[in-house]
């Protein structure tokens, strides 16, 4: 009853109890201050990291740059400096001039050169379009036995260095009466297996659904390969179109094997014959000559380039 009757006591006894509730309340803001205080060092912490880590991807990539490009850099600039110019003197030069372009079409054929290694690399490209895209959809489609072991046994092939089965090809390319000729050139390269190894990964991600629903509509198996999955797989075709360029394009070794006639040569043979002694070695025409041979890679690379990297990724998806 005097606990009840007294306000006195009744306020005596709330005041503890606000005291304690204050003192808790006060407890929770200042641990939920600190933690707060904990989650932003640890933030800061992480943005840093991440700043740093991309800093350092930044660096590495402008070191791979100028190490990739700095080669093509200073041929490009020795291209340019005149005769009087030491070549090793400094990296621009101080008169620039296209002379060395002029020289270098006047020191050998460069147009018949380059001719000729365009028809090789046509050759090369058609073949390997159409070949490559025919045994990748044969190798990515079920239903028939031995599918896998064929494929197994064309990976292995990639084992062999070329210059294990060179002397085998140039025997075979010599029985058939192609010897200084450019089909025997572009023959051993008609078709590659790395190119093989592009079109069945780009077949394999197409998916069955499309390939059924094309099976319902009527369509047959070549209707399906022309219409379903050659434009299903169109980035993986301007992969398969660069490199069989690129490839014939830079060739020198087989060239070399193959032709004797210097009419028949291409355009890396003949580039060959600008360190020789009629030209005293000048590195100005090497680089000319090596300018000219690099620029139509350059300019196939930055047409194809959209369907380049879409190919990459469509034979990322399934392999």
């Amino acid at each position: 009853m005097t606990e009840l009757s007294s306000p006195g006591v009744r306020r005596d006894r709330r005041a503890p109890t606000a005291g304690r509730s204050h003192g808790h309340h006060h407890d929770r803001r200042h641990g939920h201050h600190h933690g707060r205080h904990h989650d932003r060092r640890r933030h800061h912490g992480r943005s840093r990291k991440a700043t740093l880590g991309l800093t350092g991807r930044y660096l590495t990539l402008c070191l791979m740059l100028v190490v990739m490009l700095g080669p093509i850099v200073w041929q490009f600039l020795t291209s340019l400096k005149g005769r009087g110019e030491n070549v090793y003197g400094g990296v621009l030069p101080s008169e620039p001039t296209l002379d060395n372009y002029v020289r270098v079409t006047e020191s050998f054929p460069l147009i018949q050169y380059v001719g000729n290694t365009l028809i090789v690399a046509a050759l090369a490209v058609t073949s390997n379009c159409v070949f490559a895209a025919m045994g990748g959809y044969a190798l990515s489609r079920a239903g028939w036995r031995g599918r896998r072991t064929v494929f197994t046994v064309l990976v292995a092939t990639l084992m062999f260095p070329f210059e294990s089965v060179m002397i085998s090809m140039f025997l075979t390319v010599r029985s058939m009466g192609l010897v200084d000729t450019l089909i025997g050139v572009w023959l051993p390269g008609a078709v590659s297996v790395l190119n093989l190894m592009i079109m069945r990964a780009a077949f394999l991600a197409v998916p069955k659904e499309v390939e059924e629903a094309a099976v319902l509509d009527g369509a047959n198996e070549w209707q399906r390969f022309t219409r379903v999955f050659v434009p299903a797989a169109k980035g993986a075709l301007a992969v398969v179109c660069l490199t069989s360029f690129m490839g014939a394009w830079d060739d020198f070794l087989w060239p070399l094997i193959v032709l004797t006639n210097s009419d028949h040569y291409t355009l890396q043979l003949g580039l060959k014959s600008l360190a020789g002694a009629t030209t005293v070695n000048d590195q100005r025409l090497i680089a000319a000559g090596a300018m000219a041979a690099l620029i139509p890679m350059m300019a196939l690379f930055f047409a194809l380039q959209r369907y380049f990297f879409r190919g990459v990724g469509e034979g990322a998806l399934k392999t």
